[in-house]
């Protein structure tokens, strides 16, 4: 009896048949950790010329710096190498567009729970969240040398630009 997920176990059959990157280290070659948001439409990798085991990749609703994402850039800084990180925001953002109001009742209309006890960290001024963000990473007292930058990439030519 097959199960919800054999599409993806059998693509993932064909892909360890030519698996190459077990000797890869387990450090950011690039010295780079890249925070984006979780939007399909981005490949951070390609995005910036890179190549798996390059950068350390962190992804979420928004590309919000979280206490989570200052808890894996500490490790990813001391442990891994990284001493540059991009936050890369996107247009047409729903976490910039809509409102937490918004979020939680389009949520109820999809037949969720009420969610208003989740914080969606929506914003609306991307680029002063942005730079909030940077701010918070910059001004984190458990992260060394970490140069950080924030950035919004275009969905519709593929460019960044950077948030000063």
């Amino acid at each position: 009896m097959g199960t919800i997920f054999d599409d993806v176990l059998a693509a993932n059959v064909t892909y360890s048949a030519s698996y190459q990157l077990a000797g890869l280290a387990a450090g950011a070659a690039k010295n780079l950790a890249v925070l984006t948001c979780m939007d399909s439409r981005i490949d951070p990798l390609r995005m910036l010329g890179l190549q798996p085991g390059d950068a350390k990749i962190l992804r979420n609703a928004g590309a919000r710096v979280t206490d989570d994402v200052l808890r894996t850039l500490v490790l990813a800084s001391f442990l891994l190498g990284v001493d540059r990180a991009m936050i890369v925001a996107h247009t047409s953002c729903r976490m910039a567009t809509d409102g937490e109001e918004d979020v939680h009742d389009a949520i109820r209309e999809a037949g969720g729970p009420d969610t208003r006890s989740i914080p969606f960290l929506t914003t609306g001024d991307q680029e002063d969240s942005l730079r909030a963000d940077v701010q918070r990473v910059r001004s984190w007292p458990y992260l060394g040398n970490v140069t950080v930058g924030g950035f919004v990439l275009d969905l519709k030519s593929g460019l960044l630009h950077q948030v000063s």
